[in-house]
């Protein structure tokens, strides 16, 4: 499996970085984050829409689980932290299968309910204000996205 890596001294590095992502992304691509707290997912997912040309302000879904934003694309935000039954169905394959690109914060807590190809982004405190991102792409179409970004 490719691994990349990318270091970001700033949160605003951090947005435009993201930023490219969006404008490289198709409908139906799955992204994963994961990360500790405070790490900058969500930084990222705001990058992301504006790659994708969302007007509304992104925050966290964390109460709500999915968010629904409209751009160039539909972004469907979803934070799965508080899901209780990695099991239960709440209709996650109908976003990923979906006309938008789905973002899944701490994804590994419905494994059972991912696509096979996604990209697994992961975000790790550096330093106060450095972030270490990397990205494991799932799928020949990922791979291929992660060269874009990164050339």
């Amino acid at each position: 499996m490719s691994e990349y890596e990318w270091i970001s001294t700033s949160a605003e590095e951090t947005m435009k970085f993201s930023k490219r992502l969006g404008e490289l992304i198709k409908p139906g691509d799955v992204l994963l984050l994961e990360g500790d707290l405070g790490a900058g997912k969500t930084t990222f997912t705001k990058g992301l829409a504006l790659g994708l040309e969302i007007k509304k302000t992104v925050n966290s879904p964390t109460f709500t689980i999915i968010k629904e934003y409209h751009g160039r694309m539909p972004l469907y935000h979803m934070d799965v932290y508080r899901v209780q039954d990695s099991y239960e169905d709440l209709g996650f394959d109908e976003y990923f299968e979906g006309e938008g690109v789905t973002v899944v914060e701490w994804a590994h807590l419905i494994e059972e309910q991912l696509p096979e190809e996604r990209m697994e982004i992961y975000i790790y405190h550096s330093s106060e204000n450095e972030r270490k991102i990397c990205l494991k792409p799932k799928g020949e179409r990922y791979v291929s996205v992660c060269k874009e970004l990164l050339k």
